[in-house]
């Protein structure tokens, strides 16, 4: 990371640090639906531990669960000091990647198939993730009919 990317106190800024989620979370998801993807939503994206100017940064994507049309997809962003070898995990973010066709409408995705333990395990967080989103909208939606706002 440079100095462009940074705050006078030397750590990358939180927005750097999403464009570059943003932009790998959406190459895994277009690995895996062979198609163009936008950015639904991103969930609970955590900053950890600051970033500082000079440190290599790494991140890794894998597609955790896939439904209909949409698809989420983790991200994990660890940094390394060049000079020592230290690495450490700064950031994980889990987003939500839509497939769409030539014309800008969902696009259907393939079955995601967790073979090893841990794609079970993270698929398995994926949905609960995803209970817990439309849980939350349903609540908002039925708060507003309630109250007139809708």
């Amino acid at each position: 990371m440079g100095p462009t990317d940074a705050n006078s106190a030397g750590f990358v800024h939180g927005g750097v640090v999403m464009k570059l989620i943003d932009e790998v979370a959406g190459v895994a998801a277009v690995r895996h639906s062979r198609c163009r993807v936008v950015t639904a939503g991103a969930d609970r994206l955590t900053f950890l531990l600051p970033i500082h100017v000079g440190e290599l940064l790494t991140l890794s994507a894998s597609v955790n669960a896939a439904w209909s049309t949409s698809m989420e997809v983790g991200v994990r962003v660890e940094a390394e000091n060049p000079r020592t070898g230290e690495v450490r995990h700064t950031n994980t973010a889990y987003l939500t990647m839509v497939a769409v066709d030539d014309e800008g409408r969902p696009a259907r995705v393939p079955a995601l198939h967790a073979v090893t333990a841990d794609e079970r395990r993270r698929e398995a967080e994926a949905q609960l993730r995803r209970s817990n989103r439309l849980a939350e909208r349903e609540q908002i939606v039925e708060r507003r009919k309630r109250s007139g706002e809708v």
